[in-house]
């Protein structure tokens, strides 16, 4: 198993996201993405989203990616308040770990990280020792 910190780099390849800081959350079930607009589409007769996000922090470049619908569920956030949110599957890569993870998509733009870290995405490979930070490095960084 490796070790996480409170908020460590990775990334989203598949969603053409080379690095994102994420906050590692274990009380979060799912992870979840910053996407401040979401526009579903058809495609090969398949539900798709189009994702408008802002993949860093304090910026407002903005991005878009297009995933296939996994899911909708109702997901309700630290502050108790309940909403619908698109799923999808996405690669993470997070140090040597490379594996599908699900993501909620939601506005996150009053948040300070673009995205969390979930504990469905970690257990099993993952354990946090909540005194550090980025101790897997930042994607595609030389160590």
């Amino acid at each position: 198993m490796q070790t996480l910190g409170w908020r460590e780099w990775g990334a989203l390849p598949e969603l053409g996201i080379q690095a994102i800081k994420m906050k590692v959350d274990t009380g979060a079930r799912t992870s979840c993405l910053h996407a401040f607009k979401l526009e579903p589409f058809e495609k090969n007769g398949e539900a798709w989203l189009r994702i408008w996000l802002h993949p860093e922090q304090d910026s407002l470049r903005e991005q878009v990616c297009e995933a296939k619908i996994h899911d909708q569920r109702k997901v309700t956030d630290s502050g108790g308040h309940s909403e619908l949110r698109y799923v999808i599957l996405s690669t993470l890569v997070l140090g040597d770990f490379s594996q599908p993870i699900e993501l909620t998509l939601t506005n996150r733009d009053t948040m300070k990280f673009r995205m969390l870290l979930g504990r469905q995405a970690m257990r099993q490979h993952f354990i946090v020792d909540p005194d550090k930070s980025y101790l897997l490095g930042q994607p595609g960084a030389i160590a």
